[in-house]
């Protein structure tokens, strides 16, 4: 029994060992830890336990079998974050280039099966050159048995990608089918194919940091929701971003110890500026609402129109969508519709109630909006909002025109309460527009145009450009000083808890993708 002890201790010191001191040498080299170095600083100390460490490839192809590591290029298994049960697979870079093959994917899979199984996330730690080649087929099957687990595990249990490394052909879609995607600066990349396909297809001459880069991800393509200077301020965002998760569409998000007190604002009542097209920056109102520090912005350099992300109102997890006055006067585009529908359809599976804070002029104009689908892209923020059943609130703080008032979490489509400041102007259009289209001829036919039209002007905004008008037909709840937002909200949220809504039996709608 001795010997067999010692013939097991020294299989998982050669598995631990990966493809060799070398080339974990070189992987620091690079400035990027090792599988199970990520999972080391990932989880609770001393909580991994290692599922399929003693597995090895099943090819003799091409010179497969003459060696054989220990693990097939991936660790897997289960431990905890803060106490919570997580399960996680680290592709292993130094074994194989982190490969992908068939007993690869089986050991992935198998952790996606337990995850399901027992309603808790799966994380994702990506380091990988693609499918093994030398295994074919098999390889391709393994990258789709992931992908369908990825699918049906979607809405269940949250889903979380780490891109550590390389990520390139199939290898990116299984990325694509989870809740969240980081990655890190300089040494992690995504993309279908490589520079070198490209240059040979296209002729284009591009770097592999330029074609699918951290930096390209996050700004242009919107494929990455965050980027981290390196692999460890990575992982301890990880964790953070964890904490407002539940574990399963079953549960509600972890709420945290809070003692109420005066939750008056004062700052709040200076944000909004006097002239109603000046701009401001509505983190300031974000963050003047919410628990002191507990903003965890999503997508914080892609649509900048539209701010989204994470934070705690009273303790409890809440997901936040609001317009950026800042940025392209906070209008509705292309990008920033399908930012937002993405977020709100994550919160509403996972129950997190949402928080809107309209200030919308409208949908941008322009043929590039238009012929690039403004008006499916806006639909899929007004599906979204729609189909939520959590709870729902908008403040409307200031803008709120045309068809993007009714997307920006209406009561008509099923907002539990809207509040509204003083400054809120809901109407159709701009008081400026809207008059020079109902008085046109009064206007045209007036002595002096030009004082004729601000006079109609001031008559049009008197009349629609406030929250009254909206407030006595009952589609504003309530007009609230902005310093007294936090104690509403608070109060509103605590009111709707236990809300129970349901949808229509189906098998599921059709989102206009």
């Amino acid at each position: 029994m001795k010997k067999k002890l010692e013939i097991l201790e020294a299989k998982k010191a050669e598995a631990q060992l990966g493809g060799g001191e070398k080339r974990i040498e070189s992987q620091h080299a690079k400035g990027k830890l090792t599988a199970r170095e990520r999972i080391h600083f990932l989880l609770d100390e001393g909580s991994f336990e290692e599922i399929g460490m003693l597995v090895t490839h099943r090819s003799t192809n091409f010179g497969l079998d003459k060696q054989k590591f220990l693990g097939d290029g991936v660790v897997t298994g289960y431990g905890t974050i803060d106490g919570r049960l997580v399960y996680v697979f680290a592709q292993d870079f130094t074994v194989m280039g982190g490969s992908l093959a068939e007993a690869h994917a089986e050991k992935i899979c198998k952790v996606m099966d337990l995850a399901m199984k027992n309603g808790a996330p799966i994380i994702g730690l990506n380091d990988s050159g693609g499918a093994r080649i030398q295994e074919g087929v098999v390889s391709l099957g393994g990258y789709a048995d992931i992908f369908y687990r990825n699918t049906k595990a979607s809405g269940v249990i949250p889903q979380l990608s780490a891109i550590m490394g390389p990520c390139a052909g199939g290898a990116v879609y299984s990325p694509a089918l989870t809740d969240f995607i980081m990655m890190v600066e300089n040494t992690s990349y995504m993309f279908v194919t490589g520079p070198n396909v490209v240059k040979t297809v296209t002729h284009e001459e591009v770097t592999a940091e330029e074609l699918g880069g951290a930096s390209t991800h996050s700004t242009k393509s919107g494929v990455a929701h965050f980027t981290y200077a390196n692999e460890i301020e990575l992982i301890n965002n990880l964790k953070r971003l964890l904490s407002y998760m539940p574990q399963n569409c079953e549960e509600d998000a972890p709420a945290l110890a809070y003692k109420g007190g005066d939750e008056t604002i004062a700052a709040l009542d200076e944000i909004i500026p006097e002239n109603p097209n000046q701009p401001y920056d509505i983190r300031e109102v974000i963050e003047g609402t919410i628990d002191e520090g507990s903003f965890h912005e999503v997508h914080k350099d892609y649509a900048e129109n539209i701010v989204c992300g994470f934070a705690r109102l009273g303790g409890r997890s809440i997901g936040i969508v609001a317009n950026q006055p800042a940025f392209l006067a906070g209008v509705l585009d292309n990008h920033a519709s399908i930012k937002a529908a993405r977020f709100v359809r994550f919160c509403d599976c996972f129950n997190i109630p949402l928080l809107v804070f309209e200030d919308v002029p409208g949908f941008l104009p322009g043929t590039d909006q238009e012929w690039n689908g403004i008006i499916n892209n806006g639909a899929k923020l007004l599906y979204a909002f729609s189909e939520a059943s959590v709870p729902r609130i908008t403040v409307i703080t200031r803008k709120a025109y045309g068809g993007a008032y009714d997307v920006m979490n209406s009561k008509h489509i099923g907002a539990d309460l809207n509040y509204a400041w003083p400054s809120a102007e809901i109407a159709v259009m701009g008081a400026k527009g809207a008059a020079e289209i109902i008085f046109r001829k009064e206007i045209k036919e007036s002595t002096n145009a030009e004082v004729k039209w601000r006079e109609k002007e001031a008559e049009y905004a008197e009349l629609f450009a406030n929250p009254y008008s909206a407030a006595a037909r009952g589609f504003v709840d309530e007009v609230i000083t902005p310093s007294k937002t936090r104690e509403k909200l608070i109060k509103a949220f605590k009111m709707l808890e236990n809300k129970v809504d349901s949808l229509p039996k189906k098998k599921h709608g059709n989102i206009p993708l």
